[in-house]
């Protein structure tokens, strides 16, 4: 070591001196904040913080959730969202409002309705791919059936676009999709941000991605296409989502500068409708595996699920949206199911300014995280928060659960804009389904805690394999 010092200068070993002593004092210094803020928690560690703490059981201070969800609103933006920087789960302030706003109506009970009888087509291609499966006496792995289901319902749903990605396994929709929800925790662009979250808007201004841009520039160019389609008259009957962001451009109108006052940009739109993809592809799919590994491991839940079901469509008959949307059992186990293994583990907001919440003063650009996983099995609030237990959420209890502990589509303004529309899209394959079928774990069901992975923008789980036997 001594034999280096004649080559360096004065100067040169200073600065080297400097930048370890910044990098040092950097490790430790943020993450004093929260001592001086009067918070108390976990001693973090130097440069992850209490990111290592994430899957122990902590305590959650509800009496703050309510004023920070509703109050401090703007999401937590990680500045590598590539093409997708307009889009609604990362958009803010007016741009936020302006877009959600336009895509509030894609969401409403009559259009939900209207939509009904094309996810039953897509849900009736589900139930004859999974007979054909049983009939040859084999196990099946429900995520390989539940995420064609999930992308065939949102494309035609939104951009009246057939793919039956179910017999269409390679269709480049279906493999694009696959890439874009795979996200490696140990991506360096990630892990570049998330230690050292000053070099997010940097990398933002050179165009760095967490997305893959073969994927991004896929999805771009087939959007515009088929948006070209509908600008040259070459209109579908039906009134989708994409069409009704069209739509909003009629009679739009901008400030000077140029910016958008109502409306959407070409921009805008595809960036909605990309997002429409990943989230309701991903999320929906897992939210079905887990149903069905909770109902797998609970059949006594099953079995009660099935007798609601034989009750209000007895003898099989045709699912029909009014008595789907009263089945009371139904709900409470697709909400205890959403409790255990919610859509976000967390959800991340950024206070848009100073506000004080119970004597803890939340600075401006502040990031708050409401551990949603550890809210939903926090012991003081639920009773054998490990246990499958849907009677939580039936009609007697259900006016006792204070609705700033469970957030599976997260709270306040920017909780998740197609809620209504996936819940009747599980609810309604869940049912065909179990007139026909049991679900059963069986040698390759691993019953295990699931595995955190992420998915951007937000963090998704990923269910235990699963497979399913033989039609009842």
């Amino acid at each position: 070591m001594m034999s280096f010092l004649p080559y360096f200068s004065a100067e040169t070993w200073t600065l080297l001196a400097l930048l370890i002593t910044l990098i040092v004092v950097y490790g430790y210094w943020p993450y004093g904040v929260f001592t001086k803020m009067g918070i108390p928690g976990p001693k973090p560690l130097p440069y992850f913080g209490t990111m290592l703490e994430y899957r122990k059981v902590s305590t959650i201070q509800n009496k703050y959730l309510s004023h920070i969800l509703n109050s401090v609103i703007s999401p937590y933006n990680f500045h590598l969202n590539g093409e997708m920087f307009d889009a609604l789960s990362v958009a803010e302030d007016d741009t936020w409002r302006r877009i959600r706003s336009v895509l509030s109506p894609s969401f409403t009970s009559g259009r939900l309705k209207e939509m009904f009888g094309i996810m039953k087509q897509h849900s009736a291609n589900l139930l004859n791919g999974m007979k054909k499966q049983a009939d040859k006496d084999q196990t099946i792995e429900v995520k390989e059936f539940f995420g064609p289901y999930s992308m065939d319902v949102v494309t035609s749903t939104a951009f009246s676009v057939d793919i039956d990605s179910l017999n269409n396994p390679s269709d480049p929709f279906v493999s694009n999709v696959k890439k874009m929800v795979k996200f490696d925790l140990l991506n360096p662009l990630f892990l570049l941000v998330c230690l050292f979250p000053f070099t997010g808007p940097i990398l933002e201004k050179m165009k760095f991605s967490i997305f893959p841009t073969a994927v991004t520039d896929f999805f771009y160019a087939s959007l515009i296409k088929i948006k070209s389609g509908r600008d040259t008259g070459n209109s579908t009957s039906r009134v989708d989502f994409l069409q009704l962001m069209i739509d909003s451009q009629k009679g739009s109108d901008t400030k000077t500068g140029g910016e958008q006052t109502k409306g959407l940009t070409d921009h805008e739109i595809l960036s909605q409708a990309m997002i429409f993809i990943f989230a309701g592809y991903e999320t929906s799919s897992s939210t079905m595996s887990f149903l069905a590994y909770n109902l797998a491991t609970n059949p006594h839940v099953m079995t009660k699920l099935q007798e609601e079901i034989d009750t209000v469509f007895p003898n099989k008959a045709p699912i029909q949206y009014e008595a789907l949307m009263q089945m009371d059992y139904l709900d409470c186990v697709l909400n205890e199911s959403l409790r255990l293994y919610p859509i976000s583990p967390r959800l991340e907001r950024v206070a848009k300014k100073t506000v004080e919440i119970n004597g803890i003063v939340i600075p401006k650009n502040c990031v708050v995280l409401v551990p949603t996983w550890t809210l939903h099995r926090d012991p003081e609030i639920w009773s054998d928060p490990e246990e499958f237990k849907p009677e939580r959420f039936s009609k007697e209890n259900k006016e006792s659960i204070d609705p700033n502990t469970y957030m599976p589509f997260g709270a306040g303004p920017r909780n998740c804009i197609g809620m209504r529309f996936a819940l009747i899209m599980i609810k309604l394959a869940m049912v065909e389904i179990l007139q026909s079928f049991t679900f059963s774990v069986c040698d390759e069901t691993e019953v295990r805690p699931p595995v955190l992975t992420l998915s951007p923008p937000d963090l998704t789980w990923t269910p235990p394999d699963l497979t399913w036997s033989a039609p009842v």
